[in-house]
């Protein structure tokens, strides 16, 4: 199975820094990395290249202009680029410890896909990691413990990984993130990717999840088998979120489950240009 990982980023290169190291100590290095960005600056584009260099696995960089938070859009447009047949979306502040690409590839499985989590850092350790450069990715859980104990991070529980695919099947479309979920690209096509009319943060994400599901794909938990490490940063406006949850109600009131505006905003001949060289 080829499998991509699609990390969304805008404007924070120090800790997208953080994240592609924690893709370079993966145990699994069988797959292809795609960072999706919202319209950074050239500071991202610089970090994004000079991990490429270096990686043991094929790294694109796709941009698209900075027109407000539109994370839906990068999403699909660098869906888009790949053609493997996993996909597992991730965020530019989630960390991954070392058996996460490893712990998908378990969980992947024809009519599922896989829901993960993530344990919060706390706004003053996340200040040090990052001056610090730390690899967070190579800690042990003892570690963590003395940490949770320190409050730096909300739960250790969390960081606990079980081999095998022992993980439940989980219910509803309440709790999925886009910042730890596993689909197969045939799904997602078959939906049209993502819908781009919500526009701002919030709830993209969840409207897919609906959608997976009536379109008769069940949900499978990653607890104890995927986590990440979220870096602490400030909220995100909720300028359009009352917006974006009218959409969201609208589409738990229909029966559709494609997207009206996804995939098919991306052909061939609008894509040349982004890809940063």
């Amino acid at each position: 199975m080829r499998l991509a990982v699609i990390v969304t980023t805008y404007n924070w290169p120090e800790a997208l820094a953080l994240v592609l190291a924690g893709y370079g100590a993966q145990t699994d290095t069988r797959f292809d990395l795609l960072v999706a960005d919202d319209g950074s600056t050239q500071d991202t584009a610089e970090v994004v290249a000079a991990f490429a260099r270096r990686a043991p696995f094929p790294v694109r960089h796709v941009w698209q202009r900075d027109e407000g938070f539109r994370a839906a859009a990068i999403r699909n447009r660098a869906l888009a680029h790949t053609d493997a047949e996993y996909v597992v979306f991730t965020d530019g502040d989630c960390v991954p410890l070392p058996g996460f690409v490893l712990s998908h590839k378990a969980l992947s499985e024809p009519g599922y896909f896989v829901s993960g989590h993530r344990a919060l850092l706390s706004p003053a350790f996340t200040r040090k990691v990052l001056a610090n450069k730390t690899p967070l990715f190579s800690w042990s859980l003892s570690r963590w413990v003395f940490h949770w104990l320190r409050r730096d991070i909300n739960r250790w529980m969390g960081l606990v990984t079980i081999p095998g695919t022992w993980t439940r099947r989980a219910d509803g479309w309440a709790g999925v993130k886009t910042c730890n979920l596993g689909v197969w690209r045939a799904d997602l096509v078959r939906l049209n990717g993502f819908e781009e009319s919500y526009e701002g943060w919030g709830l993209e994400d969840s409207d897919l999840a609906i959608r997976l599901l009536r379109s008769g794909c069940h949900r499978r938990s990653g607890r104890f088998a995927a986590p990440l490490l979220h870096l602490w940063h400030r909220e995100n406006s909720r300028t359009y979120f009352e917006r974006n949850e009218a959409r969201l109600a609208m589409c738990l009131e229909s029966t559709e489950i494609r997207a009206r505006r996804g995939l098919n905003e991306h052909g061939a001949e609008r894509l040349a240009s982004d890809i940063v060289p």
